[in-house]
């Protein structure tokens, strides 16, 4: 099976651009991805436990993966949650489905967003990871839109190797990540 596009192309054109940036010693010092993490917050699965499976189907579809329950850690009355129930989903990708996720994310699925301006800039946690919140599923070409009972958000974490936010923002942009344009 071939390498995936993006995964070629980083190979090829964003590690030597990154390496005489930041002018890197050693070529094993340029920032690479790690993992992209897809989460699915289910709050309504408390009541009714047909809404998690629907959500777990549908992330099973965007990631190309099977994603893993996530459980309460302990009971809370007044959400009417018990400890152990499942309240969401998420999937983490590596490898060639992370890449392959990654391409589909910026050329597919973000330019189908309503009113899409870039996504932001500042959402970078001070270790080079990024995470960006969608308020849709319905953006996914694999998602059928007929066959959703809700719409549903999702947290995507891109995490990568760099140490800094700068590098992460960097490699992120050589991936043609669609940033905001700040207005300063």
């Amino acid at each position: 099976m071939a390498n995936p596009r993006l995964k070629d192309h980083y190979e090829t054109a964003i590690r030597p651009a990154l390496l005489s940036k930041f002018s890197y010693k050693n070529p094993m010092q340029v920032p690479k991805l790690d993992k992209i993490v897809i989460n699915f917050g289910v709050g309504k699965a408390a009541a009714d436990s047909k809404k998690l499976q629907a959500a777990v189907n549908e992330l099973t579809l965007i990631a190309g993966q099977r994603p893993v329950v996530t459980k309460a850690k302990k009971a809370i009355a007044n959400f009417k949650l018990r400890e152990g129930q499942g309240i969401g989903c998420k999937v983490t990708l590596r490898a060639d489905r992370m890449y392959e996720f990654l391409d589909r994310l910026i050329n597919i699925a973000l330019p189908r967003v309503r009113d899409f301006r870039g996504v932001p800039a500042k959402s970078f946690d001070g270790r080079g990871n990024y995470s960006l919140g969608l308020k849709e599923q319905l953006i996914f070409p694999e998602i059928d839109y007929d066959k959703i009972e809700e719409i549903r958000g999702m947290d995507i974490i891109i995490c990568t190797t760099a140490r800094t936010d700068e590098e992460a923002k960097a490699l992120l942009a050589e991936f043609q990540m669609p940033f905001q344009i700040s207005q300063n």
